[in-house]
This record gives C-alpha cells, structure tokens and sequence, in this order.
C-alpha cells in the first residue's frame, strides 16, 4: 500500500476524532454530562455509539483473519458476540438503567448494599478493561505499521493519546459522538471496497476457495475437544457481551428502561448487518491472500486486499479508506474500554471528598483516564502479539465468570447476598483468569490445554454457582430494602409507585 495514502487516512481519521471529541466538549458541564451524558442519548444515537465502541479490532481484522486461517467455524464469534446482545435485551438492559447506577459497582452497592461488593466489583471492572484494552492497542501498532511501515509502538502509543484527551475533555458526552461517527466509518470503510473486490472476483473467474473438509468443521471436530471449544466459546460470547463494563455503561445513557430495551434491539441490527462484511474478506483471503497464514499476518488480510485484487490508484485509495477504517475501530472500543475504567477508578479517588463535589469528580474521572490507560500501555508494547479476536475472548470469558452471574442474580433473584456476589466474583474470576495466564506462560497440552484456552464452559458455572450456595448459606444478609430496589428495577417508569431505597 502507498504508505502516503495510509498516513493521510491515520491523520484524517484522528483529526476527525479530535474535533468530534472537542465539539462534545461542548455540553459537557456537569457530573452526569462527564458519566452518563445526562442519560440523554437517544435509541437511535446510542446505538450507534455502541455498535462503534463494541466492534473493535477484533471485529474489523480479527474475524476475517480467523475465517481465513480456519474456516467457516470461527464464525461463532461473530454469531456469539452479536447474540449476546439478545441476552442482555432479555435480562439486563432495562432493570439496570432503571437502578440509577453510573457504574457497575454502582449498581452492585445499590442492590446489595456493600462497600465489599463495590470494592471487588470495581477491580473486576479494572481487570476486563485492561485485558481489552491490551489487543486494541496492539492491533493499532500492527495496523499502522502494515500500511506505513512506522514502528509498531507509533500506532500503539497514538491511540492511547487520542482516547486520553477525549475522555479527558469531555467524558461520556464527547465520547458518544465520536462512536456514533466511528460505527458509520467503519461501516462504509469495509462496504464500499467489498463491491469491488467481489466485482473483481466474480470478472476475474477464479473458483471459490478450496479448503480441506475442516475448515467447515466447528473448531476442527463434533466431539472430544472441538465440540467442548465450540459450546466454550458460546458460553463466553453470550453471556460476557451483558458483562463487558463498557457495553454496560452505555444502557446509563438512555433516558430510561424503555429506550434502552429499544436501543438494544437497533444494536442487533447494526451488528448483524456489520458482521457480513469480514466474513467476505475471509473468503476473498483464501482465493487471494493465503500466502499470509505462512507469515502469521493472517490479521492483515482486509488491509491487503485491495492492492492484491485491483492494484492500482483504485486499489490504493481503497485500502486507504480501510485504512481509516481499522484506525476508527481501535480509536472507539479504547474510548469506550477507556471511560469505564476511569469512571470506577475516578469514582474511588473521588469518595469522601465533601463540599466540591462536583469539582474533584470531574477532576477525578480525568486522572484516573491518564492513569488507568498506562498499564494496558505499557503491556501492549512489552507483550508478544497474539491474534486479536482469540485475545479478547479472554476478556469475555472473565465477565461471563463474574459480572454476568452478579447482574442476572442481582436483577432477578431477591436471595442474592453480599457474601454471596464477593465468592461468585472472585471464585469465577480466579479460575477465568488463570487461564490466559497457564497459556501464554506455560502453553500446557491435552485437555488441559483445551480447557485453559476457553475456561467460560467450566468458569461461568463456578461463578453463579458460588453465588448461589453462598447466598443461601447466608440468607439473613439479604438487604432490608430488597423489595423496594426489585420495584424500582422492574416496574416501568411510567407507572407511578415509591422507587426510593
């Protein structure tokens, strides 16, 4: 690729991201602007932000990727990772944004009325947001290196300064416009060369990709190991989109239950639609581009493309505009992943601080933005690369293990308690955590192995397991307000009853 054509789109894409941000910077005033955008956003708005914080580079390059090294099975990422938004449509979406939480360990103290829950609840939130945080910087160091042949850590460190000034400079408020632009971006970045590319193909008469009968097989087989990674995966993709904390921290923004229930179903649109397109560029990678598993830059593939089929100045400006587009992807998951964490750690810094209340908030959401991007920094450019989508899967799995079985409980069950939500989050986050830990140090074989590179099958059940057997051996800890939180968390706001504590 020209690499002129691929700075200009990388400037192009931060400028227009700056600018967006500093505009929104605009009506960013108070306490509420900075972490919920005054609850504001409407279904339309929101779901686009969301469709651009949650497609992330393991959407834009790492599924195409995956369809090109293994085959039609990696397509249950995508599947998962969409359907897990029909899970949180069902159980979560309008209970949690009638519970008046700006947070996660918001609503866990809220529900369960403990400091405790709060406490680990908010380090769980600091520990799914690195390890998301982690690939998204490593695939903007991979990306711009591809296309200008900069040094990896250029791209790594330039979207962690852009995503810094913006939740600096206008929280969730400068942070929702950006998405919405971005999801569009990178709608449109993947579209338009797809009809190219798939003209050219269908001119050019080459066959469709012969690959061996396993590449249409779930994860290489129906039983043993092959079926346990492929119902592994379910579980993580399903149930960790409704425990993602930058996912969940958008449902605060909608006015109120109704509109967050009505944005969760445009999401499903807007990703269903969006993940077509990398399942294209997969296949078009087998036809044009499989030279690129032997160099292990199967991740490349969407970026390569254009010049490989078209050639050219058409060619070219195409691979610009993916280009812009990858650039986007990365730039809006780590503004979102970004203002979560900030918003628990600012939560913290700033408690106990009467009489300027407002002030020392907004100045505590800004630190904790600078701080709390430093280490994910620090390990993207330390840790050897590994490919983005099977990155974040560990991401996933860890908030299926813990946040999912705290807001499926803590929503719909009035017997959760404290004790109980602390053993559940920490037994199921010890056990999801652990594993990428034993895979990338020790690498262990067999079903060990297997069972450490997708623990969602095995962790999520000791996660709502532990909550529940906790709970029940400790009943008398169950709020005194239970009843009056469950009223507020499932009678509709149009219905006039007492939702005080």
């Amino acid at each position: 690729m020209n690499t002129t054509y691929g700075v200009v789109a990388v400037a192009l894409v931060s400028l227009a991201t700056l600018g967006i941000g500093a505009f929104g910077l605009r009506f960013s005033r108070t306490t509420s602007d900075f972490y919920v955008a005054s609850r504001s956003v409407s279904p339309v708005w929101n779901s686009s932000a969301i469709g651009g914080e949650y497609l992330s580079a393991a959407s834009f390059l790492g599924v195409a990727g995956l369809v090109l090294a293994y085959g039609a099975d990696m397509l249950w990422y995508p599947i998962g990772w969409t359907t897990g938004y029909l899970m949180l449509l069902v159980f979560v979406a309008a209970p949690l944004r009638r519970s008046g939480a700006y947070t996660i360990p918001d609503f866990a103290q809220v529900r369960l009325q403990s400091v405790r829950v709060r406490q680990v609840a908010s380090v769980l939130v600091v520990a799914v947001g690195w390890l998301y945080l982690m690939p998204q910087f490593q695939g903007a160091g991979l990306t711009l290196r591809t296309v200008t042949g900069a040094p990896t850590w250029v791209g790594t460190v330039l979207v962690a300064v852009i995503v810094v000034i913006n939740v600096v400079s206008g929280g969730m408020r400068s942070i929702t416009f950006v998405q919405a632009f971005q999801y569009w971006l990178k709608l449109t970045a993947l579209l338009v060369p797809m009809f190219f590319l798939v003209h050219a193909w269908t001119d050019d008469g080459r066959p469709s990709p012969v690959a061996p009968e396993a590449w249409f097989t779930p994860f290489g087989g129906t039983d043993g190991p092959g079926l346990y990674l492929t119902y592994s995966v379910l579980v993580a993709t399903f149930l960790g989109t409704m425990g993602l904390p930058h996912v969940v921290v958008r449902f605060y923004t909608n006015p109120d239950g109704r509109a967050a229930r009505r944005t969760t179903l445009i999401v499903l649109a807007l990703l269903g639609t969006f993940y077509l397109l990398p399942t294209v560029y997969g296949v078009l990678g087998r036809i044009y581009a499989s030279d690129l598993l032997a160099s292990g830059s199967a991740d490349t593939v969407v970026l390569e493309l254009p010049s490989r089929v078209l050639g050219g100045g058409l060619g070219e400006v195409l691979a610009a505009l993916l280009t812009a587009g990858a650039f986007a992807a990365f730039l809006s998951t780590s503004s979102g992943i970004t203002m979560s964490v900030a918003g628990v750690i600012g939560q913290g810094l700033s408690r106990g601080r009467a009489g300027r209340r407002r002030l020392s908030t907004i100045a505590a959401l800004r630190i904790a933005a600078a701080g709390g991007i430093l280490v994910p920094l620090l390990l993207a450019l330390s840790a050897e690369r590994i490919a983005v989508a099977n990155s974040v899967t560990f991401a996933f799995a860890l908030a299926a293990s813990t946040f999912c079985p705290l807001l499926v409980l803590g929503i719909w069950w009035r017997g959760l308690t404290a004790r109980g939500a602390v053993a559940g989050m920490i037994g199921g986050g010890l056990c999801a955590g652990i594993a990428p830990v034993m895979t990338i140090a020790w690498q262990p074989e067999g079903w060990l192995g297997v069972l450490m590179s997708q623990p969602a099958a095995w962790s999520v059940p000791v996660g709502f397991g532990l909550m529940v057997g906790v709970s029940l051996l400790t009943r008398a800890d169950v709020p005194d307000n239970v009843s009056r939180t469950m009223v507020r968390l499932h009678t509709p706001e149009h219905i006039a009853v007492d939702r005080r504590d």
